[in-house]
């Protein structure tokens, strides 16, 4: 058995070596399994922890590289019947909680050639739209995926690739078996076509079952779906009485009845008065921060501290700060000061730089901020790594570039997921108190509201104006309890407050 691994990790070319060599002894130290070539990209600086797993067709390897997961995968080439060898290429996790993709665009044509590092394809996933590489060199073949397609699961085939530019022809009119792609189930979904049964006579003593019409309904009216299928045909605005007689049980739909329907009639639905509506029909995306979302309110218990903030002195200082770097052309924000902040204020109180973990509690040592950045598509957080060790000036730097490239679709795996703590401010909206959902596992999140000026009192027993903020810390009450929350805003509040202490 021959298998040509391919290798996808990030790594300079210094250990590209190393790292190559480190697979390949793990390889060959299975049942005199051999690697006999190698295409290793390499992007930044890594070390790697290696392990292996092998079955009979594929071998798996996963590694990390500073404490995040890499994966490597062997690819396999098939020949069938009268084909010549080739590369099938299924849709990848692009992310850890991706479960499905859309072809945004394909960047190469049938019959390019495909180079190390070219990009493939542009696809977007619950959390962005990333490029994806050619996973070997050759030439393009068959594209299996159109452009534009989308709710695509993952391991289902997007296209072939071969070695030989004069087997591109081979493919042309190529249509894969049920065999050669298996995507991941969803439901009760089947990839064999429903069995057409010869009825059996039925004794007359034996009352028969109402007839079915259209749609799994008897004559009554009544349609008779699964749950599931019911739901799902509410998603796609499918009619379900107009879909025909279902293949399960009696007639009933199931939800391959409804996935494998090109029916395109919406549901009926009752006049709104008052006027027109549209339906918006839902992104990866959308559908990803609507499941989380209800996830945490339904299983995490959440309690909320507000506190006000008076931030004359550190609108002084920011104002003496931006004067200072004004011929760098950088300009730091409030929200650059409440992240350094919140992170200090985290390593006073680390129970809230912590995760619920259902067996035990995870505290970590480096704080690394979440902040809420609003996208056409949705909500994104990129994360500020370190922030606990980083100036205002850098924070403030890096803030506004993971938040072009979030607008832009174009943030990196590395680069929003994980974070120890989250940031939501809605205070340049002019929202003065919010409270904000926990994104799990972390145990907290801030909401931060606007600044306005209040009449608060002085020293001297009487009366002055300050410009006063609100925020609310939402907490998990498994991780942190209400004293634990009051103490973390008490060091956030005295860090806003003198802001010298910053640095202290």
């Amino acid at each position: 058995m021959m298998f040509r691994t391919f290798i996808s990790a990030r790594a300079n070319s210094i250990n590209a070596k190393k790292l190559s060599t480190v697979i390949t002894r793990d390889l060959e130290s299975l049942v005199n399994f051999k690697v006999t070539s190698r295409n290793t990209r390499l992007y930044s600086s890594s070390k790697l922890a290696s392990c292996i797993k092998f079955d009979r067709k594929y071998s798996f390897h996963s590694g990390s590289l500073y404490g995040r997961p890499l994966q490597f995968t062997s690819v396999r080439c098939f020949s069938s019947g009268d084909l010549p060898e080739h590369t099938p290429v299924p849709l990848p996790a692009l992310s850890p909680t991706m479960e499905l993709g859309t072809i945004v665009s394909w960047e190469k044509k049938e019959g390019d050639k495909l180079n190390e590092g070219d990009l493939l394809a542009e696809i977007e996933t619950d959390k962005a739209t990333m490029g994806f590489e050619t996973p070997e060199e050759g030439y393009l073949a068959k594209i299996l995926v159109s452009a534009g397609t989308k709710d695509i699961p993952i391991g289902k085939l997007l296209c072939i690739i071969v070695q030989n530019q004069e087997d591109v022809a081979a493919f042309k009119d190529y249509v894969p078996s049920e065999s050669s792609v298996k995507p991941k189930a969803a439901g009760e979904s089947s990839s064999q076509p429903p069995v057409q049964q010869t009825p059996q006579p039925v004794p007359q003593n034996v009352p028969q079952q109402p007839a079915f019409a259209a749609g799994g309904a008897p004559t009554g009216g009544r349609i008779f779906a699964s749950p599931f299928a019911k739901a799902l045909a509410s998603s796609k605005g499918l009619d379900l009485s107009a879909i025909g007689q279902g293949s399960g049980p009696g007639g009933r739909i199931i939800a391959q009845d409804v996935l494998s329907s090109s029916t395109t009639t919406p549901t009926n639905v009752a006049p709104v008065a008052g006027g027109s509506f549209v339906d918006i029909p839902l992104t990866g995306m959308r559908q990803t921060i609507a499941k989380r979302l209800l996830q945490s309110k339904q299983s995490i218990p959440h309690y909320y501290l507000t506190v006000d903030i008076e931030m004359d002195q550190l609108l002084n200082l920011r104002k003496r700060v931006n004067e200072m770097l004004n011929k760098e052309n950088v300009k730091v924000s409030v929200n650059d000061f409440v992240i350094k902040a919140s992170a200090l204020a985290c390593r006073k109180v680390p129970e809230t730089n912590s995760s619920w973990q259902e067996s035990y509690i995870r505290q970590y040592s480096n704080v690394d901020v979440s902040i809420a950045v609003s996208t056409d598509r949705g909500l994104i957080t990129p994360i500020i790594f370190n922030a606990e060790s980083k100036g205002v000036k850098e924070i403030s730097e890096q803030t506004k570039a993971l938040a072009a490239k979030a607008r832009d679709g174009k943030l990196e795996p590395q680069e929003f997921q994980g974070g120890t703590f989250t940031i939501s401010n809605l205070g340049m909206f002019g929202v003065k108190h919010f409270c904000a959902i926990i994104s799990p596992p972390q145990s907290c999140i801030l909401a931060v509201g606007a600044a306005e000026k209040k009449v608060v009192p002085d020293d001297n027993g009487g009366f002055r104006v300050a410009n006063v903020m609100n925020v609310t810390l939402s907490c998990d009450h498994r991780v942190v309890d209400g004293a634990v929350g009051a103490q973390w805003l008490q060091h956030f509040k005295r860090f806003l407050e003198d802001p010298v202490t910053m640095i202290i």
